[in-house]
């Protein structure tokens, strides 16, 4: 089975738990927390991924580090699960999986902005309003900047690509005068 349907088959079920008990959004949360955990700790993966060491010692480690990161008893059962299947490592992919779910569930999409400098707090503002028309949903905003586009934005919701670049501008306005 790929990669991805495992990740979305774990992840639906974590979901519907959460949005059968009203928790979904809390859950999800915790398992991002999890998961960045998870890629930002390359001991953490080493111990758990090392077969010198049995499976209960593993286990005794998620269960006094769970508490700190997810005190939900959902998201510690769930991680102790991946555990006892050998998933771990497709957490980060749950967690995204995830998080999609619990995004269409609740209306919300996120878009990646893309910009040649650091937009204002009403740049960015103006940006998620314009988006959010233009979707229809709720907009959560993620930045980054890349100087190569000399100004202006690109945005990028789902698969619809909003370039508004200078960069982009001075490339057609170049294929314009050589044709």
């Amino acid at each position: 089975m790929a990669a991805g349907s495992v990740s979305r088959r774990y992840a639906r079920a974590l979901f519907s738990i959460g949005v059968d008990r009203g928790n979904f959004e809390q859950l999800g949360k915790e398992l991002e927390d999890f998961a960045a955990l998870w890629t930002g700790s390359a001991e953490l993966r080493d111990a758990l991924a090392n077969p010198v060491f049995k499976a209960s010692e593993k286990r005794a480690v998620l269960q006094s580090l769970l508490p700190r990161v997810a005190p939900t008893a959902d998201v510690q059962k769930f991680v102790l699960l991946l555990l006892e299947r050998r998933r771990l490592s497709a957490v980060p992919h749950i967690a995204r999986a995830y998080r999609e779910m619990a995004d269409e569930h609740t209306g919300r999409v996120r878009a990646h902005v893309t910009s040649a400098q650091a937009l204002g707090p009403a740049e960015l503002e103006r940006v998620r309003q314009s988006l959010a028309r233009r979707t229809g949903k709720q907009v959560i905003v993620e930045t980054s900047i890349d100087a190569s586009l000399i100004g202006g934005i690109v945005a990028r919701v789902g698969d619809l690509v909003l370039d508004g670049s200078v960069r982009t501008q001075l490339g057609t306005l170049r294929d314009k005068l050589l044709n």
